[in-house]
């Protein structure tokens, strides 16, 4: 909302001595957040003055048209002879006033006037356009023609209210009252301790017989419809300066009076109005829900299929308006052309339900200056000064006649009230306020507050955000300050600190930070297409998603059961904007349906929720298990005097599953395996014995071609996925100091050969329990494979193995003897042998 500082005084007598940073300062103490202030014309100086046009010579010859002018401006360049002016415009002519700015000036932007040779005349100045003055569009796209009546010589600067001050406010969603010069104008006065002259304290007629018919079928989206009439309106009665100004610096453009009155009472009240050519509009004015598939034009020239739910402004034709939005073209009002323009208007000014008003703007995708009104919040009891405020601009700049009638449809209801203790913003704030600065403030902003130690506070009309007892304590501490608050820090009781959970997380994101990995963050939010794209079977668990009632994007509707989709999505961006050497991780929840739907209880707001309560709305919560996931393509190792690179490949998948583990403490079983997005021969399966059975608690290894195909990826990339709270129930993370033994190690190499298919994690497994508990360490250096020498379909597996016993040095024969144990039991479990 954009507030010019000269409208703001015109209803508050701020001191003269007041800046837009002051005001600002005030606002800001009071909760507005006011975002800039602008200084209009703040590196303007004169002379600018108005002149009028005596002669017009076409010059020939160049590209684009241009004129030599004559300019009466009387005394302003101090000898009274017309000034010379070059001008390339065409929308004025012989005898109109502009607007010339002569040499010595300084327009907008720093733009210094001089006398200049051009087009082979000198040009002693400018006749100036809205732009060139930093005044906006002003609908002529071309020079300012002003009224005929203006004399000339007059300041321009003055005249057209070229320096000012305009504060920017970013009214909230609560504080509709506030997208109004009313309402601002209301917080400044209660910020300076100054009173309010009420624009909206007008006389208006009651409503009689002789009114505009008026069928209202739906009161609950429409409480109130206030139609007024005013006939006679000169076709050629143009929008005075003052309010074309006011309308600019408030952002909007001027249009025809009759748009622009409706516009200037809605910008000062607060207020939105639509006005209708009368001759235009068939019989009784309806107000109802949309018949589905019914259309309207709108003002904008758009064709608009309607909703059932959509609130219409009706004729006997159908719809002549979007209720609360924009109205119809079939009504439009006629620009003042000469002898064209609309001489008899329908003034509305209506109460519309803010939900169904919401929902009409987003469904078609069209926000208007009404509807963020009528969203956010309307004074209904502004509706009949409104469009008084409207008939009285119009009888008063276009010499129309107010008809006498005036009709008003008005649902009953009753002001709202609420009980609060005289003491409860005291105990919000921990602040001892006292009864009467209480009382004070909530009559300030324009409450009836009755009562001692119980106050029974009437809320305003225009304040339909204060609901309940903590909304009236936020506005008696918002203007008493919000800086005077003390500052008081919870003191967390000792002993107390992260939660087992909280440090593993921290733990597994340390070290895999430590590992290379580069923490990426992603939105819970994913296509269900998504799940085509990694491969998934049509049954696969992860499938079933939590489906958003409301969602942000329409492409994204439900809750991530997987980590990978949105670390996929990170690498493909950072890949396609050069960093082609990735390796990223994620630790976060992932979301996974209950198979009993639940609704969620709603938990007080006036005390402890219990242990039950809490228990009951998790119980309606989807489980939302925490995972751990990698994600790597590009080089592992950088190239170097040392050597080349080395690419990332799906053993360092594998192994950032491994390093995870190691800090949960848990056993991880790894070995071969097939699981969607992985390529089948590369795949690892992770698996931990949970309460005596295996459990599968996540994959590594190298997607599969078609899912690096489908996300857009880099060849060979490689990825992990853990369950987190899984290793965190299954592991001991209790630190284990290192045994450090006083005894030599005895080392043996062992060379098997197995079949091709054959995993190593099982020839490893196997090894491990047949060389039994003199067994320190097993480590695979070598992976060989020749068919002239191992026969087709072999490979060689070499393994170190590291046998210490904590009491002696090992004999030779000790140390053979269970590397032999252990060959044995792998040939037996995987067909191993020796390799000779």
């Amino acid at each position: 909302m954009r507030v010019p500082l000269s409208w703001l005084r015109e209803y508050v007598d701020l001191p003269a001595t007041e800046t837009g940073r002051d005001v600002q300062a005030k606002l800001v103490s009071a909760g507005l957040e006011v975002e800039t202030v602008e200084h209009l014309g703040a590196d303007l100086k004169g002379p600018l003055v108005v002149g009028q046009v005596l002669t017009i010579e076409e010059l020939e010859g160049f590209k684009k048209p241009i004129r030599f002018c004559t300019v009466d401006v009387g005394q302003a360049n101090g000898t009274g002879e017309p000034q010379e002016i070059v001008c390339g415009a065409r929308n004025f002519q012989v005898g109109d006033k502009v607007v010339v700015v002569l040499p010595g000036a300084t327009l907008p932007g720093g733009f210094s006037i001089s006398a200049r040779k051009t087009y082979g005349k000198t040009s002693h100045g400018m006749i100036c356009s809205g732009g060139e003055l930093g005044m906006g569009d002003d609908g002529s796209h071309g020079i300012i023609v002003l009224p005929p009546e203006t004399e000339v010589g007059k300041d321009a600067i003055e005249l057209l209210e070229l320096v000012d001050e305009v504060l920017d406010i970013a009214v909230t969603a609560n504080r509709g009252d506030c997208l109004s010069i009313r309402g601002v104008a209301r917080e400044a006065a209660i910020g300076y301790g100054l009173p309010l002259r009420d624009p909206a304290l007008l006389d208006v007629p009651g409503p009689n017989a002789f009114g505009y018919p008026v069928q209202v079928s739906d009161p609950l989206g429409c409480d109130r419809f206030t139609v007024r009439t005013v006939t006679g309106l000169s076709p050629e009665a143009r929008s005075p300066l003052w309010l074309q100004r006011r309308l600019q610096k408030v952002g909007m453009r001027p249009i025809s009076l009759a748009v622009d009155v409706t516009n200037y009472v809605m910008m000062e009240l607060g207020q939105p109005l639509h006005a209708y050519d009368r001759t235009l509009v068939q019989g009784t004015i309806g107000v109802r829900r949309a018949e589905e598939g019914e259309q309207i034009v709108t003002l904008d020239g758009v064709e608009r299929k309607l909703h059932a739910e959509d609130l219409v402004i009706t004729d006997e034709r159908g719809p002549i308006g979007l209720a609360g939005v924009m109205g119809g073209a079939n009504t439009e009002i006629a620009d003042h052309a000469e002898g064209e323009g609309t001489t008899d208007v329908v003034i509305e000014a209506a109460h519309f339900d803010a939900v169904a008003i919401a929902r009409t703007a987003r469904r078609h995708k069209l926000s208007s200056e009404a509807s963020r009104r009528f969203e956010r919040g309307v004074d209904p009891q502004a509706a009949a000064a409104a469009a008084q405020r409207t008939v009285d601009l119009l009888v008063l700049l276009a010499g129309g006649t107010a008809e006498a009638g005036v009709t008003e449809v008005v649902a009953p209801s009753a002001p709202h009230t609420i009980s609060v203790p005289a003491d409860h913003p005291d105990k919000v704030a921990g602040v001892s306020y006292g009864r009467e600065t209480v009382v004070r403030r909530l009559q300030e902003v324009g409450c009836d507050v009755y009562g001692q130690d119980e106050l029974i506070v009437t809320v305003p009309s225009w304040r339909p955000d204060l609901q309940e007892i903590n909304d009236l304590a936020e506005e008696v501490i918002r203007l008493e300050g919000y800086e005077n608050l003390p500052s008081t820090l919870p003191r967390p009781p000792a002993g107390r600190g992260l939660t087992h959970r909280q440090r593993l997380h921290r733990r597994a994101g340390r070290a895999l930070a430590g590992a290379g990995y580069v923490e990426a963050p992603n939105y819970p939010f994913v296509s269900e297409q998504v799940f085509d794209q990694l491969g998934l079977e049509a049954d696969d668990p992860a499938r079933r998603v939590v489906r958003l009632t409301n969602p942000l994007n329409d492409e994204e509707p439900a809750l991530r059961t997987s980590l990978l989709p949105g670390l996929l999505g990170a690498l493909r961006r950072n890949d396609g904007r050069g960093s082609h050497d990735l390796a990223l991780f994620e630790t976060g929840l992932v979301f996974q349906p209950r198979s009993e739907q639940r609704v969620a209880a709603v938990l007080p707001v006036d005390r402890r929720p219990t242990d039950a309560e809490i228990a009951e709305l998790d119980a309606a919560l989807p489980e939302q298990p925490r995972h751990v996931a990698v994600v790597l393509a590009g080089a592992r190792e950088q190239a170097g005097w040392w050597g080349k690179d080395r690419p990332a490949d799906w053993a360092d998948a594998v192994e950032a599953g491994r390093l995870v583990a190691r800090e949960a403490g848990a056993e991880l079983v790894v070995r071969g395996g097939q699981y969607g997005p992985w390529h089948p021969g590369r795949c690892a399966e992770f698996v931990v014995v949970v309460d005596g059975a295996e459990t599968v608690v996540g994959h590594a290894g190298e997607l599969h071609p078609r899912v690096v195909k489908a996300f857009g990826l880099p060849a060979r990339t490689s990825a992990m996925e853990l369950d987190l709270d899984v290793l965190e129930a299954v592991g001991d993370d209790t630190p284990q100091a290192p045994a450090i033994s006083t005894f030599p190690v005895a080392t043996q190499d062992v060379a098997l050969v197995v079949d091709k298919f054959v995993p190593h994690a099982d020839v490893e497994t196997a090894l491990r329990e047949g060389a039994g508990e003199l067994l320190e360490g097993i480590r695979l250096f070598d992976v060989y494979e020749n068919e002239e020498q191992l026969g087709d379909g072999k490979k060689s597996l070499a393994y170190a193995l590291r046998f210490r016993a904590g009491d002696r040095t090992l004999t030779v024969d000790e140390a053979s003897a269970a590397r032999d144990a252990a060959v044995a039991l792998a040939g037996e479990r995987t067909g191993a042998v020796l390799r000779g």
